[in-house]
């Protein structure tokens, strides 16, 4: 329910009765209404010689059940693809809103180029077109690679992890532009509708946020692509003339997704040679991989990796360049069934080249220098730290505690690791830090000229480790001859 001051009425009243001008016309429907309390207000004629005394209940469009159709201003994410142009026109009309779009450059390696004119000719009044991968490597990527995080064993959180750098800029522009609303084009049954608003809960909790594909009269205006397709060359929407894959596709910096189509059958290969022209954008089949090997050499400072092959980097251009050299060797090439926070299960395939790497080597180095407890605590808190991720809560207080702990653990993550590259396989070629843990005259199976571990110690150690087993054996003992 909407309430309406008195000194807002008649910029409200007008949007009102455009608004039944429009169910005259049939194209808004009359039960699309939610009711505010009724409001008293005099009014001066146009002469300014009378006031009229109006009693009356406002009455304004209903926003996918969840909010009225008021709006000054929204800000809606936008690709330039045939969804998110649809959904900016339809905004515009829907709400009669001043329509501001935004596209995040967040490694997705996408013609950019001319994305803001055709916003413009969209319907858009303005277009932010902002390149954000620098920061989504630094303060998104690295940091859930120090976590060893992994969604399920599997799934290195690609588009998970740059949803909420996507949704934290919308809102900084929406507060910026004064909007009172962010839109996106998610769909209801996935999880990037969730990541979006919880991102836009915790960071801006007075923004509506208005997602087309809940909205009713959204889905029945377009129950398909064709519907899509007629209502853009209509309204004088640039698309792509492009045949659509048989799959959906998500990339950035980290990996690129695919889903949907084709690969909803989850028996369907999609490793098979025929699919080469798919699924092969940032990676080559294992088989189509070079013949030779290729080592790499990967420096870490507390947790971060900060040099390859002996060249300091920033965090950007080592994603960039791990990319490019795993893709060629075929590396971090992932087919999942994975269980989606909303409650159903999906099917996706995977490329994340550079970020396999990274992972694998940043194991190897924590191998090393990090406190056999402290690992094992931090390994326990993956799964937890991973859904956290995967379901939205990157800006959630637990998850920001967890990041702290982690934090903690990486300060001494310090060193070099070595890993061979081969046919879609990473493997570990060696290990070195100037803090290591490691002791190899305590660890051989030499006399140890240290004398730091007396042998004899062993004993009393698995006595009393073992004590506890004995007792539990003595008191539930089977009688003999029972299986």
């Amino acid at each position: 329910m909407a309430h309406i001051e008195a000194k807002n009425i008649r910029p409200r009243l007008n949007h009102f009765f455009q608004f039944f001008r429009r169910i005259r016309s049939g194209s808004q429907r009359a039960n699309d209404l939610c009711f505010s309390h009724p409001v008293e207000k005099p009014f001066l004629d146009k002469k300014g010689k009378r006031e009229i005394a109006l009693s009356f209940w406002i009455a304004l469009p209903r926003g996918g059940g969840q909010h009225c159709d008021w709006m000054k201003k929204i800000v809606v994410a936008y690709s330039g693809g045939l969804d998110t142009s649809v959904i900016l026109n339809w905004l515009k009309d829907t709400y009669g809103a001043e329509i501001i779009a935004f596209c995040a450059d967040v490694g997705q390696a996408e013609e950019l180029d001319g994305l803001e004119e055709k916003a413009l000719r969209t319907g858009a009044s303005k277009c932010y077109v902002d390149d954000l991968q620098e920061e989504f490597a630094r303060d998104f990527i690295f940091p859930i690679l120090e976590a060893g995080a992994l969604y399920e064993g599997q799934y290195f959180l690609g588009t998970s992890i740059a949803r909420p750098l996507i949704a934290k800029r919308m809102v900084e522009i929406a507060r910026a532009e004064g909007a009172e609303a962010v839109a996106h084009g998610a769909t209801g049954k996935g999880n990037d509708q969730v990541r979006f608003e919880l991102t836009a809960a915790a960071l801006a909790p007075e923004l509506e946020v208005i997602a087309p594909w809940r909205d009713e009269r959204f889905r029945e205006k377009f129950p398909g692509r064709s519907e899509m397709i007629a209502y853009a060359e209509a309204h004088g929407v640039a698309i792509s003339a492009s045949a659509k894959k048989p799959y959906s596709m998500d990339r950035n910096l980290l990996h690129i997704s695919y889903e949907a189509g084709i690969l909803e059958d989850p028996w369907y290969d999609a490793s098979d040679a025929k699919n080469r022209q798919y699924f092969t954008t940032m990676s080559v089949f294992p088989e189509d991989a070079p013949d030779a090997p290729v080592l790499v050499e990967l420096e870490f400072e507390r947790g971060r990796c900060v040099a390859v092959n002996g060249e300091s980097m920033s965090p950007l251009r080592i994603m960039q360049d791990l990319n490019t050299l795993g893709g060629a060797h075929g590396v971090g090439r992932v087919d999942m069934v994975e269980n989606r926070f909303v409650g159903m299960k999906s099917r996706g395939v995977y490329e994340t080249p550079g970020g396999s790497i990274l992972h694998f080597a940043h194991r190897q180095m924590e191998s090393l220098t990090m406190d056999r407890e402290v690992m094992h605590l931090r390994d326990g808190l993956i799964p937890k730290y991973s859904t956290l991720v995967y379901n939205g809560f990157w800006f959630a207080p637990e998850r920001e505690a967890l990041q702290a702990f982690v934090s903690e653990t990486q300060k001494n993550v310090t060193g070099t690791v070595r890993v061979k590259l081969y046919k879609g396989g990473i493997h570990a070629a060696g290990r070195k830090s100037p803090v290591s843990l490691y002791n190899p005259h305590m660890a051989t199976m030499e006399a140890d000229p240290t004398q730091a571990y007396n042998q004899d110690d062993a004993t009393g150690f698995i006595r009393l480790n073992g004590l506890r087993l004995k007792v539990a054996a003595g008191v539930h003992a089977r009688p003999s001859g029972t299986a």
